[in-house]
């Protein structure tokens, strides 16, 4: 498979403190990755480092995306190349109605004329459960977790990246809505988009076919093992740290 996202030797810093430690991933076209890791492993690190967050200094490593070096591009740049990153914690924007930024987005990154944005946009916000009034409300404002995670796959909807970052989509959401981006990722996926999913659980494999993932581990910012569904059963059943034991990544 040809790679989409090269990543070598990855340090990352967070107000000088090293929480990448020599990280070595590639994700091919149209692959589903998988990170999973206890608290503090880094994972969000990861996925906020591949967007080009100000915070997170890189401080050794390459980042490739389709063969060319990403390191030092802003996060809109990346995003107009083909990143896009759905947050763990989605922030409210008061102030900013969701059509008028789902309008501009699409204006910016695909070039596209208002009009079409606006038609576009209202056909697929249906998909994701918001009607016309929700899309005149403020982003996230009273939002449950549920809605904020759905509004995150709407905007990937829309932008249909190369690479589609889901950190920790599974966090703090209802049934329904895990069931209805769990229904995504899978359309998102037989189009052929890469997807590197972030999380803390396995419980999220319930909802896709686990033959299809890639499975990484990341303890202490680096990743110590990685395999397929079996690994997840693993994890799910032992815990991070008998796995980490018998493994010897302890040492």
């Amino acid at each position: 498979m040809e790679s989409l996202l090269k990543i070598e030797n990855l340090r990352v810093a967070v107000e000088n403190k090293e929480i990448i430690n020599g990280l070595n991933l590639n994700v091919g076209r149209g692959e589903f990755h998988i990170v999973m890791g206890p608290n503090g492993s880094g994972k969000s690190t990861l996925a906020l480092a591949l967007m080009g967050h100000p915070k997170y200094e890189i401080k050794e490593g390459k980042i490739e995306f389709e063969g060319k070096e990403i390191v030092g591009l802003s996060p809109d740049e990346r995003a107009r190349r083909g990143i896009f990153m759905a947050f763990q914690h989605p922030e409210e924007i008061e102030g900013v109605k969701i059509i008028d930024y789902l309008r501009l987005l699409l204006e910016k990154v695909k070039g596209m004329e208002p009009l079409k944005a606006q038609e576009i946009i209202a056909k697929k916000a249906k998909e994701l459960w918001f009607s016309p009034d929700m899309l005149h409300r403020y982003i996230n404002v009273g939002f449950s977790g549920g809605e904020r995670k759905r509004f995150e796959i709407l905007q990937a909807l829309l932008l249909e990246p190369k690479l589609l970052i889901l950190d920790e989509p599974d966090s703090g959401v209802d049934v329904d809505s895990l069931s209805l981006i769990s229904l995504k990722m899978r359309e998102f996926h037989k189009r052929g988009m890469a997807i590197l999913l972030i999380t803390h659980y396995g419980r999220i494999l319930q909802h896709i076919d686990p033959k299809i993932v890639h499975v990484h581990i990341l303890k202490e910012g680096r990743i110590v093992l990685s395999g397929k569904e079996e690994l997840v059963e693993r994890i799910e059943k032992e815990g991070f740290k008998k796995v980490f034991e018998e493994c010897g990544c302890n040492e």
